[in-house]
């Protein structure tokens, strides 16, 4: 049985208060917000020759890497964090992009310092 289709009110409409359109964070911002979480006195900071930012626990359990101009060898990596596991539980790491708003890994960095704890 044919069909007649009402061309006028074919195909998708909607509005701009339907869609529910949203801003978010973007671009890098500032890495400070992320770097000046660590204190010197349970964190080593080092500057390499490329500008890239390492971090890393007096005990070598943790590792931040920061690399404004993306990690050698990858894809755009910009921020790369490593937990060691132990001798019965791996460990993990997590890693963003060089675009990644700071204040993303800022907070990534702060649950992950907060599940911390001394031996």
């Amino acid at each position: 049985m044919p069909r007649t289709v009402d061309v006028a009110s074919a195909g998708f409409a909607t509005t701009v208060e339907a869609l529910r359109l949203r801003s978010w964070e973007l671009g890098p911002g500032q890495p400070t917000l992320v770097i000046d979480q660590f204190s010197a006195e349970d964190f080593s900071l080092v500057v390499d020759d490329r500008a890239d930012v390492h971090i890393g626990s007096k005990d070598g359990s943790f590792y931040l890497g920061w690399y404004p101009a993306g990690r050698p060898g990858t894809e755009g990596e910009g921020w790369r964090l490593t937990v060691s596991g132990t001798a019965k539980v791996p460990g993990y790491h997590i890693s963003f992009g060089t675009e990644t708003p700071a204040e993303i890994v800022a907070a990534t960095v702060a649950k992950v310092l907060a599940t911390s704890r001394p031996l």
